[in-house]
């Protein structure tokens, strides 16, 4: 069942069965059962045209996540503070092993258009948030990251591992990010790292329209402000801090 639920995805939000049955590699008979099982408890829904959806009832789960209900909550004043000094995208995300998940995200329609999604993942290197989580990431993730093959999204992406080492080590240098067009050419962004009891559990930042890392200087003293303020929020809240994050390495 749970490699049913696993073959949807963002690129494929709609399977037919027959679909569900090559992905999962099962006979088309279990498929059927499978499916009509998950579609019985509300985990699957089926459409008028006979595909399959993720049902209301995963949402109702996936919302109780500690990682991502507890942190928003705490955030969600900040957030929306942020938003209206700058009417400008404001993003919230965590670190899942090697790559960026965002919980939350406010934008106007005239801010600039940007590749991410709450509930949507991206690759940590290239974004403000993704650098500072992996800043901050145990070491083994680091070097994970830096390994592997760093893909390029614009020509200002940090595709060396060198560059890339010395970009977060800055990052815990000054305690912010700035991506400067890595994801997309007209987009700037800058992030500061949320803290629960020393150790960094969430990014927030401010993405902008911009062609250098001066369209986010002025944003710079907001997003710290806002990130200690969440974490102040954090650390004063006992249990709900179950954003229990790995422990931080360093490079």
């Amino acid at each position: 069942m749970l490699a049913v639920l696993g073959a949807f995805t963002r690129e494929r939000p709609a399977l037919t069965l027959s679909d569900i049955s090559r992905v999962v590699a099962v006979p088309l008979s279990t498929a059927h059962r499978l499916v009509g099982e998950l579609c019985g408890w509300g985990a699957l829904e089926r459409d008028d045209d006979g595909r399959y959806r993720i049902g209301l009832r995963i949402w109702e789960l996936g919302a109780l996540a500690p990682r991502g209900l507890g942190l928003r909550e705490a955030a969600l004043p900040f957030m929306e503070d942020l938003y209206e000094v700058t009417h400008e995208n404001v993003q919230l995300a965590v670190r899942d092993d090697d790559e960026v998940v965002f919980v939350e995200r406010f934008a106007s329609r005239d801010a600039v258009a940007v590749l991410t999604q709450v509930g949507g993942r991206f690759a940590l290197p290239p974004t403000g948030v993704g650098l500072v989580l992996l800043a901050h990431a145990p070491r083994d993730v680091q070097e994970r990251v830096l390994a592997a093959p760093l893909k390029r999204y614009t020509e200002y992406t940090i595709t060396d591992p060198r560059q890339l080492r010395r970009e977060l080590a800055e990052v815990r240098r000054t305690g912010v990010a700035i991506s400067d067009r890595q994801v997309t050419t007209d987009a700037v962004s800058v992030a500061a790292p949320v803290e629960v009891r020393g150790s960094v559990v969430a990014a927030l930042s401010v993405v902008v329209r911009g062609n250098s890392a001066a369209a986010v200087r002025t944003m710079t003293p907001g997003v710290r402000a806002a990130a200690r303020g969440i974490s102040r929020t954090l650390d004063g809240s006992g249990p709900m801090v179950a954003v229990q994050p790995r422990a931080s390495g360093r490079l």
